[in-house]
Parts: structure tokens; C-alpha cells; sequence
């Protein structure tokens, strides 16, 4: 397994969870690194995502509320969560691909299982 999500779980609204997705050697160097959530019933959508430079970006919903981070030294992706609502009640994976950082789910090549978060 290549990638693995932790830190989920259920929280009340307005609380805050750090999400984070421990990444293996050979997918620490990807161009791209990205927060999905899916909902039961709902597509999978972009939460944030993080290029090899740095450079970040969040999806409308969630923009200024969320965090995306990496610490290289640890090959661990972060996603602090603040202010969290029930509709942010999701399944959430991190994901990997080569080249930008798009929201297209299909873009991505590699995934992780999932972290269930639940708002309530």
C-alpha cells in the first residue's frame, strides 16, 4: 500500500481534525498531492492540493477553513480541518499523480483507502 490516510473520525460542528496520509518512497517525489472527499451518494470532489513547489489550492467549500501541508522528512501529507459542518461528512483520500495539480478525480493514478469523517 502506498498510501495510508489516518486521523478521522467524528466531531461536532465547529470542532477541528487533522487528517494525515503517510506517503511511500516511490510516490514522494509526485508532482501533485491532493485531499478527495466522497459522500454517500455523491461523486468524489477536490478538497485542496499541494505541488512539489509548494504552491496550494482548496476547493470553494472549503477555502479558508482547511489546510493542506507536506512534511517531506516524515512523507507525510496533512489536512487540518477547522470549523467543520455536517456537510463536510465525507469519506476523505489522499491521492498522487505526476504533472499539475487538477480537480478531476480521474487524473489521479494512486489512492489511498480512505479516513471517514462525520460532522454532526
Amino acid at each position: 500500500v502506498q498510501l495510508v490516510e489516518s486521523g478521522g473520525g467524528s466531531v461536532q460542528a465547529g470542532g477541528s481534525l487533522r487528517l494525515a496520509c503517510t506517503i511511500s518512497k516511490s510516490l514522494d517525489s509526485s508532482d501533485c498531492l491532493g485531499w478527495f472527499r466522497q459522500a454517500p451518494g455523491k461523486k468524489r470532489e477536490g478538497v485542496a492540493g499541494i505541488d512539489n513547489h509548494g504552491k496550494t489550492s482548496y476547493s470553494k467549500s472549503v477555502n479558508g477553513r482547511f489546510i493542506i501541508s507536506k512534511d517531506d522528512a516524515k512523507n507525510t501529507l496533512y489536512l487540518q480541518m477547522n470549523s467543520l459542518k455536517p456537510e463536510d461528512t465525507a469519506m476523505y483520500f489522499c491521492a498522487a499523480r505526476n504533472g499539475p495539480c487538477l480537480w478531476s478525480a480521474l487524473r489521479y493514478n494512486f489512492w489511498g483507502r480512505g479516513t471517514q469523517v462525520t460532522v454532526s
